[in-house]
């Protein structure tokens, strides 16, 4: 599960299960943040030319996904609407670093840890439903996994290409070990990343 430090914890897939649309509807909201944030990196680090085009095609595969997800939610009958996010995110980037180039490291490794993270959700998903007999959504959520692999790889090819292997590895180990501590204070309702 590399850069994951530890697994997703069993009573996830259950507490995700029991509420179908407050799911697909962190979903959406998770691919149009992961978007959004390809495209604050564009803006930020202009300087770094050959981010540019990975980190367009990422946004522009996050937005299809974001847009997929929207078309689950009215064919089950749910509303795309304003959710409380879980923390997940914001806690994790209270670990970044606020000066570049730490900063440009520390982030590209949070977004890798938070691809990693919600590719194997995805599998515990796809799993998940395939036992429950919804082979819509557990074809949908396999569907989506190759691209979350990517992800993960994009973002620490980036990093690998502007920042030295040992202090890439050195830094992801301690963000990884953050991630697993945010996972273990989850949030009061069930998220993509409660």
């Amino acid at each position: 599960m590399f850069p994951l430090a530890a697994p997703t914890r069993s009573s996830w897939l259950p507490e995700v299960l029991g509420d179908l649309e407050a799911l697909l509807v962190d979903h959406a909201h998770c691919e149009k943040k992961a978007a959004s944030t390809a495209m604050a990196l564009i803006y930020r680090y202009p300087e770094f030319p050959e981010m540019m085009a990975p980190l367009s095609r990422l946004a522009r595969e996050e937005l299809h996904h974001f847009e997929r997800v929207i078309d689950l939610i009215r064919s089950r009958g749910f509303e795309f609407k304003r959710m409380f996010p879980s923390p997940y995110a914001a806690e994790l980037v209270k670990h970044v670093r606020r000066e570049d180039p730490h900063k440009l490291l520390d982030t590209l490794l949070v977004c890798a840890l938070i691809e990693a993270r919600s590719h194997e959700r995805m599998v515990i998903l796809a799993e998940g439903f395939e036992q429950a007999g919804d082979a819509e959504l557990a074809d949908f959520y396999r569907t989506l996994l190759a691209s979350e692999a990517r992800h993960k790889r994009e973002y620490l090819d980036m990093a690998h290409r502007y920042f030295d292997t040992k202090e890439v590895d050195e830094r992801l180990q301690v963000l990884a070990a953050a991630e697993v501590e945010v996972l273990n204070t989850p949030g009061p309702e069930p998220r993509m990343h409660s």
